[in-house]
């Protein structure tokens, strides 16, 4: 699933090319895209809308439209969101779901082979708060997203931290790659109970998400499945990972292998050397 910097990087290279722009057709052509509503409902909400900006929430995309109108949209485990110059062969795309033309001719397209994505469309900006804040918690690039933040949010938290990571209404946009990384560079095991952090291990965890997430941006995202930037390129970040998918291979800190367990229902890769095992606690028998 793309995760933060996976839809960061969509972002930042569609904004310059779809802020001021006219959204002068628009086509669903999967009705699981904005179901339940009907997609030519959809599709009368959108056509003729001025779009004003493109920002992001967690993991979903927010195309701002006129009168405080949005179009919601997550890319979730296999979308796509393309932008393409010109004319494009709808023919040759047999998983398009939804295209978007524009008032300069160029497209959007959402392709999407799962079509397990989404796209919404809200009326009105406390309505559309009201949505996010109920799925996505603080996000961990702003400058809100402090060390404080993250001790409140772990507070009596049983759960492993690599779930409570996962958890997107405590961080935002944080996946399970970046999770493993974050834990990697905090050397945390993903296993340790969230609530049972003490504050230096937090403040450590704290700056590495942050890190995490940035070097992802830098590298365009992960393409470890089928992940492609608006460009309909690969990013870079899986030829970065320093631990991520690396089962076997030498830690990069202390040279002993990386292993792979089971997290929160994940794939999870972790050096035990680097990252120890949280305690378990002896059952002494009468």
């Amino acid at each position: 699933m793309p995760e933060l910097p996976e839809v960061e990087t969509i972002r930042r290279q569609l904004v310059p090319r779809v802020a001021g722009r006219t959204i002068v057709e628009a086509e669903v052509f999967d009705p699981l895209w904005c179901a339940p509503r009907a997609p030519e409902d959809v599709e009368a909400d959108l056509r003729g809308e001025h779009i004003s900006s493109l920002g992001r929430r967690g993991k979903y995309l927010v195309m701002e439209l006129e009168d405080e109108r949005f179009l919601v949209m997550h890319l979730r485990m296999t979308g796509n969101l393309l932008w393409v110059p010109g004319p494009d062969d709808v023919a040759g795309r047999p998983h398009l779901r939804v295209r978007l033309v524009l008032d300069d001719g160029n497209r959007l397209l959402f392709v999407d082979l799962r079509r397990f994505g989404t796209g919404l469309v809200i009326d009105g900006r406390a309505r559309l708060d009201e949505y996010l804040a109920e799925r996505v918690g603080p996000e961990p690039l702003e400058p809100e997203f402090t060390p404080e933040v993250l001790a409140g949010a772990a507070r009596g938290r049983k759960a492993p931290v690599k779930a409570f990571l996962l958890d997107q209404r405590r961080v935002a946009g944080v996946g399970n790659i970046y999770a493993d990384e974050a834990l990697f560079r905090a050397r945390i095991h993903p296993l340790r109970p969230a609530g049972k952090l003490r504050r230096p291990e937090l403040e450590r965890l704290h700056g590495a998400i942050v890190e995490a997430l940035e070097a992802g941006i830098a590298r365009q995202g992960a393409s470890i499945d089928r992940y492609r930037d608006a460009n309909g390129a690969r990013g870079s970040m899986q030829d970065e990972f320093l631990v991520y998918s690396r089962e076997g291979e030498a830690c990069v800190r202390c040279g002993r292998p990386i292993v792979k367990m089971v997290t929160a229902g994940r794939g999870t890769y972790v050096c035990r050397h680097c990252q120890p095992a949280p305690r378990t606690r002896r059952v002494v028998s009468p």
